[in-house]
């Protein structure tokens, strides 16, 4: 009954997160292993909680997915700060009490700034960064606030390697360059590239992603990058380079192009950030604006846990 609720409350509700979407959860988690806990007033969903459980007891983040969270009914206009703020509050407090979870590790939107009743019941929390680009329309703006060095990467691909910027690149072709970036940088892929495929088919199918690839004069693939996007925000949810052409600033094209393609459908873009120093300093280049969000934490998995999650991962990618 409660996932039948929430799938209503997504189709009735716009500023219900991407990534929290029934849909995009089903793409992600496998429609069985999420759940969702709701409070509802006076035949009123008034906010709902979404959880990803790949083990009975354990919460933890989907693939692909940069945050979830508590969706919450928009308070009153005329509804005074501290009113507000103290009604946000009673329903984490309600819906940490529905939590039943031997550890849980779980990343917040950006809009959720107050996690002091996750305090009050023992919950951690680490800072994490984003860089968000407003005003998407304005294009001449936002190219004034790209870095002296993105520009001229740019300006690199077009004008010296003849970089010209296609939409639908093909789901092997993508997967191709970002195992070549992986490979590049000694990293290695802890995704599941199944789920990538699941997420870029049902993102095309209903108009919310799309790759941009950056090809030269002979047909090759510099780089590429997978946009999603809905009314609130885009998203950079993954991208990569062909090794061989890695100077070229395919990569930098290709995701200029795609920020001004999806300015069509919203006006904010989120680079979804990085912890990484190398990845975190291309999209600060960009212009955008560090965001901080929350990652909040309880308990941990046992090592028996681990281990049956890693095999059963394992056994999805066959």
């Amino acid at each position: 009954m409660s996932k039948q609720a929430y799938h209503t409350l997504c189709q009735s509700e716009e500023n219900i997160s991407l990534f929290v979407q029934d849909w995009w959860l089903d793409a992600t988690c496998g429609p069985s292993n999420w759940d969702v806990l709701l409070i509802e007033r006076n035949s009123r969903m008034v906010a709902a909680w979404p959880l990803y459980m790949p083990l009975n007891g354990v919460v933890s983040m989907p693939p692909y997915t940069q945050t979830m969270g508590i969706w919450m009914e928009p308070a009153p206009n005329d509804a005074k700060y501290g009113s507000a703020l103290g009604a946000r509050q009673s329903l984490c407090k309600l819906l940490i009490e529905k939590l039943q979870a031997r550890a849980f590790m779980q990343r917040f939107d950006y809009d959720f700034t107050d996690w002091l009743p996750f305090f009050w019941k023992g919950f951690t929390q680490t800072t994490r960064y984003t860089y968000l680009l407003k005003n998407l329309a304005d294009s001449d703006m936002l190219w004034q606030r790209l870095s002296h060095q993105t520009r001229r990467n740019i300006k690199k691909a077009r004008d010296t390697f003849r970089i010209a910027v296609r939409q639908g690149v093909a789901t092997d072709d993508f997967l191709r360059v970002q195992a070549d970036t992986f490979e590049r940088q000694h990293a290695r892929n802890t995704q599941d590239n199944n789920v990538l495929r699941r997420l870029i088919e049902v993102c095309r199918q209903r108009r919310q992603g799309e790759i941009w690839g950056g090809y030269d004069e002979s047909g090759q693939l510099h780089a590429a990058v997978f946009v999603v996007w809905q009314k609130r925000s885009a998203y950079y949810l993954a991208g990569g380079g062909d090794s061989a052409f890695r100077h070229s600033g395919a990569h930098a094209l290709s995701l200029w192009e795609a920020i001004r393609c999806v300015s069509e459908y919203t006006d904010t873009f989120d680079f979804e950030g990085s912890m990484l120093p190398g990845v975190e300093r291309f999209f600060r280049e960009f212009g955008g604006i560090q965001t901080p969000y929350f990652l909040i934490q309880k308990g941990k998995p046992t090592w028996l846990d681990r281990a049956f999650m890693k095999y059963r991962r394992c056994l999805q990618k066959r």
